[in-house]
């Protein structure tokens, strides 16, 4: 599924603290003759005979940051390697914009930018040293020292610079190796969970800078096990045993989890079978009702807001009394459980659709 453009209708200017590079330090973006940033189709990666990746196929827009998300084992870190390159799959084809990703130029991959689970970091360096090694491998001129402790400002370890790779925690060095993804600008980015182990108040600053990278032009694929990230996302990819259940927007993932908006009824005083039934027989209600509690009802429709608009009437017919109703907000583990729930059981049916568009 090709995720939709036009999404976006402003471009923010990056603050005076912002990682995003001066117009002489951005990399040389060459012609992408329209093609999509990144291109799947039917990529399937086995090892030993045991399919890791399955039948993959999206498109992803140049501008777009894409949440590729789910457990661990699920095929996330492979999908990422695949599509930057660095694995060849086993059939189908991964592309950058319009090149196989195992044919890029080297040209090409210093627009690219790769950070991995497990990250190369050069023990005996200082942590600035280590970025201006990382600089050079991609050709930086030698006045960059401000880029790279603006860099290093970003993942609050300015202040620790001067100490070696071996003296700082775990933490630190996954900060520092996410400093070293972007420390040559690159227009597309890969990041392999790079939020795992971070506290949540520095999750969130580098979600917001992600934000304003993605406002200026940049791609970013970013996987991750926190599913309340898909809230930052332009398009969530929801993976599970390998495949791509959907790719769509966080708002529609919370749909997918029940084919619609969900509201749940408090009622003056508990429904009985046939009045449950009646209600899931409204012409507003996508399914059947749910009783979540003696007196709650839960139901799934196309337009919450037009239907809180519209309940009393048609409950009032029923001969029930709505002492309040109001819009059940899906967080997006609920939705995830969800949709993972229902595509497992139409696979093990024999049915392979996963229930979402």
């Amino acid at each position: 599924m090709a995720p939709r453009t036009g999404y976006r209708t402003s471009v923010n200017a990056p603050t005076d603290h912002s990682i995003a590079p001066t117009d002489q330090d951005r990399s040389d973006t060459s012609q992408t003759g329209g093609s999509p940033a990144v291109r799947a189709e039917a990529l399937t990666k086995a090892f030993d005979a045991d399919p890791v990746v399955i039948d993959l196929d999206f498109e992803i827009t140049d501008g777009s940051i894409v949440g590729l998300i789910g457990p661990s084992g699920c095929g996330k870190t492979t999908t990422v390697r695949l599509l930057a390159g660095l694995l060849a799959p086993t059939s189908g084809t991964a592309e950058v914009h319009g090149t196989t990703s195992t044919e890029l130029s080297a040209s090409q991959r210093s627009n690219i930018g790769y950070l991995p689970q497990a990250p190369a970091l050069f023990p005996d360096l200082s942590l600035l040293e280590n970025l201006h090694f990382h600089a050079s491998m991609y050709g930086m001129p030698f006045r960059r020292k401000g880029h790279l402790r603006t860099l290093l400002d970003w993942v609050e370890l300015d202040d620790d610079r001067g100490k070696r790779v071996s003296e700082v925690s775990g933490g630190m060095k996954r900060r520092l190796a996410l400093a070293a993804a972007f420390v040559h600008a690159p227009r597309l980015v890969f990041l392999d969970e790079p939020t795992a182990g971070i506290d949540p108040i520095l999750r969130d600053k580098f979600w917001q800078e992600f934000r304003m990278l993605g406002d200026d032009g940049r791609t970013l694929v970013v996987t991750t096990q926190y599913m309340g990230e898909a809230a930052y996302c332009d398009y969530v990819g929801l993976l599970s045993d390998g495949e791509l259940l959907m790719l769509d927007t966080p708002d529609n993932l919370r749909r997918a989890a029940f084919d619609g908006e969900v509201i749940d009824i408090t009622l003056t005083r508990p429904a009985s079978d046939a009045e449950l039934a009646q209600i899931s027989a409204l012409p507003i209600v996508v399914g059947s009702a749910e009783r979540i509690s003696h007196d709650v009802v839960r139901i799934v429709v196309d337009d919450a807001g037009r239907a809180l608009a519209d309940l009393s009437a048609p409950m009032e017919r029923i001969g029930l009394e709505v002492e309040e109703a109001a819009e059940h907000i899906v967080n997006y583990d609920e939705a995830f459980v969800r949709v993972v729930e229902r595509h497992r059981e139409l696979r093990n049916s024999g049915d392979d659709r996963t229930g979402t568009d």
